[in-house]
């Protein structure tokens, strides 16, 4: 066993009391879609914060907070395009931690109002979440702060990997995984623990077609920067910090890939309200559309879908309903 498995074991009794055990939802229509196929949605967009961040926030905040004092007193730097922020600064209310965020300046309107009405520090920084974080990582160093990243951090994959450990124990015969990607530590947790435990389920890792950029970078075995075009799913849009531990993670442990455009995207968002009255983000639309794009690649199999969060703009569902019923 690694350290990266031991951790989330770890994490799951650590951050227990703290976050949601959330459904694991049996899903009749996306599951009539192709024969003998039983789809299930893991909704974490009915976590608390309305995504699956707050796992690997507690978890990295508790590990800090219990080495002393400090850290309340200097409080924490962050970077994010609104979930991993917003997590951050639940967690940091809970343990007493002060959070500044550093978001990129096109980050979700619907987001940055979130956090500005909790009364944070938000700092706008670059067109790229990878600029942000750049920024964020510079700023806790010139001022002595921790800096806590959204996804370059084994306490934060290892936060997120508890999410494998609820699906196999929800779901133990399950079959395929399909993960929205951004940074990698959603899907990082995931695969390396129930690759670990079941190493027969396949890991799909899914991302917009307009920011692919890990599957561009383990594609070329190493960090690749291109530009990221605009996404619905802005959760997962960016590129990656320079030797991001996530990056070999993928590389061993995923076992393939979908893109989706942003039209698939947004007919997965409309059909999980129409099907399911579910409210999901751009991200989750990703996992979802990648399923719905070809469903009989999984005919016969148990196949489980994240829907990583919920935090969608009422005025950009309104759009995509306008578009796609």
């Amino acid at each position: 066993m690694d350290g990266l498995v031991q951790e989330t074991l770890e994490a799951r009794r650590r951050i227990k009391q703290y976050v949601y055990k959330t459904p694991l939802m049996f899903s009749d229509p996306l599951s009539n879609l192709t024969s003998s196929c039983k789809v299930f949605i893991k909704l974490e967009n009915e976590q608390l914060t309305g995504s699956f961040k707050i796992r690997g926030a507690f978890n990295k905040l508790m590990k800090l907070s219990s080495a002393g004092d400090v850290i309340k007193q200097k409080g924490i730097i962050t970077a994010s395009s609104g979930n991993h922020g917003m997590a951050c600064v639940e967690a940091g209310k809970t343990l007493g931690i002060p959070v500044t965020v550093y978001c990129q300046q096109n980050v979700s309107e619907h987001k940055k109002n979130v956090l500005l009405n909790k009364g944070v520090r938000v700092v706008l920084h670059g067109v790229d979440c990878v600029e942000a974080e750049n920024e964020g990582r510079a700023s806790a160093e010139k001022q002595e702060v921790e800096y806590v990243s959204p996804y370059n951090d084994i306490y934060v994959i290892a936060g997120q990997g508890t999410i494998g450990i609820e699906i196999l124990e929800d779901c133990p015969e399950v079959d395929c995984v399909l993960v929205p990607v951004g940074g990698g530590g959603l899907i990082g947790g995931i695969a390396r623990y129930i690759k670990q435990v079941r190493p027969s389920v396949e890991i799909i890792g899914c991302q917009p077609q307009n920011s692919k950029v890990m599957y561009e970078s383990v594609r070329a075995g190493r960090v690749v920067f291109e530009e990221s075009l605009d996404t619905l799913s802005e959760g997962t849009a960016g590129g990656l910090e320079d030797n991001s531990i996530t990056l070999p993670i993928c590389a061993q442990y995923v076992d393939d890939w979908i893109m989706v455009t942003e039209e698939e995207i947004g007919r997965a968002v409309v059909y999980m309200l129409q099907n399911h009255q579910k409210v999901v983000e751009g991200a989750a639309g990703t996992a979802l559309g990648a399923y719905l794009k070809n469903p009989g690649r999984f005919k016969g199999k148990r196949v489980v879908l994240i829907a990583c969060g919920g935090n969608l703009g009422i005025q950009t569902l309104k759009q995509l309903v306008s578009m796609y019923t």
